[in-house]
Order: C-alpha cells, then structure tokens, then sequence
C-alpha cells in the first residue's frame, strides 16, 4: 500500500456500476479509488500501469471477462489483491475463482458495509468470501484429492516449519507465534524464509491458498 492508503481501480462494464462503488469506497478515508475499466482487457492493462493494492472487478464482462482477466494478472505476477464482483450468489462459484486467483468474492446485493470489508481484508493479505460460501469453500477443498506436488513439498517441511506455516495462514503475527511456540520473532522470520524457500509462498495470500489446498487449516 501507499503510505496508509489503499489504492483500489474498479473494473466492471456498467457506468453506473463503478459510479455505486466509486461513491461507497470514496467515503472511506483510506482508500483512494485510483482508475476504472470498462472490461477486462482494459482492467489488465490499468493494473500494469498502475499497480493498484485492490482491484474490484465484474465477473460477467464483454471482450474480456472476469475470471480469465483475474487468471492473466495472476500469471503476470502482478501484486494487486483481485476481488470478484458478481450476481451470481450459487456457491459453486467460489471454489474455482479462488484457484484461479480471487482474494475475495462479493455479492454485487452485498451492503456497502461488507464492500469495505472485502476491500480491507484482502488489501492486509487475507481471503474474503461470504460465510456461507466460505463453508462451501472449505468442502470444496476437502472434496478434492490434494495435489501431490504440494502434498510433496510440505512433507519437506520440519514439523516446526509446518506449524509456523499453518499459524501464518491462521492469521497470526511473528510476535504472536512466537509466543504460541516459545521462539523469538526473529526466529519465527527465519523459518518463514525457510517455508519460502522450500515452497515457494511470499505473501499471507500464498500461505492461505497452500493451507486450504492441503486442508491444513481443517486440522
């Protein structure tokens, strides 16, 4: 983020759609609506120039929808946290668009209140969805086999590296798992770097998507 503002572009296909949202997140003093799109073509490009904390982006779209847009930032490694927007309230819906990438999933009937919410959420490294789609993610997950390639890299894993990976996903600071496990915070950071090292995962984001492939955070 910059210095203490969130910095949000909105990609959706109606006018009157962005102005809603525009208005919304405008009341809130840390946020600072930074670009909009009409598609998501346009969205992708906006993204590279600007490199927002937080795009809110329209499943349903012309030219470029939403979910392959989400999948083509996502492979271009951009850092922007993309929240899904849509009227579609099926739960089947979550599961895919969190592995194709999303951080969030919100109901376009959603009150202004949870928008913020999603918004906020996603921008500190966590997931947003709905309770109820957040039960049908958590089935969704555990309906599947694990992937073996992750199952692999986490059997790498020392048993301390899998605990400080499950706390990071779980939400808790370096001071805070340190205290749960009797080491330093120092300590904790070395160990994270090593769990980068090992597996990859940067962000609390990659933590959180690694954990629920595993069912780590069922456990």
């Amino acid at each position: 983020m910059s210095g203490d503002l969130i910095r949000i572009i909105l990609v959706d296909d109606h006018a009157v759609v962005r102005a809603g949202l525009k208005a919304v997140l405008g009341r809130e003093r840390d946020f600072d609506v930074v670009g909009e799109a009409s598609n998501g073509a346009e969205g992708i490009a906006l993204a590279e120039r600007l490199n927002p904390d937080v795009i809110i982006m329209d499943l349903s779209m012309p030219t470029l929808d939403g979910q392959e847009a989400m999948k083509q930032i996502t492979a271009k490694k951009l850092t922007s946290r993309v929240i899904i927007m849509t009227m579609h309230a099926e739960e089947d819906y979550v599961v895919p668009l969190m592995e194709a990438g999303a951080s969030g999933y919100v109901l376009k009937t959603a009150p202004d209140r949870e928008v913020v919410d999603a918004v906020r959420a996603v921008a500190r490294g966590d997931l947003y969805v709905r309770p109820e789609a957040a039960r049908a993610l958590a089935r969704g997950y555990q309906r599947k086999d694990p992937l073996r390639e992750d199952r692999a890299r986490f059997e790498k894993l020392t048993g301390r590296e899998r605990d400080v990976l499950r706390l990071v996903a779980q939400g808790y600071s370096a001071p805070e798992i340190g205290a749960q496990l009797n080491i330093s915070p120092k300590t904790v950071d070395t160990y994270k770097q090593r769990i980068e090292d090992k597996l990859g995962l940067g962000h609390r984001h990659d933590y959180v998507q690694f954990a629920l492939r595993l069912g780590l955070l069922q456990e």
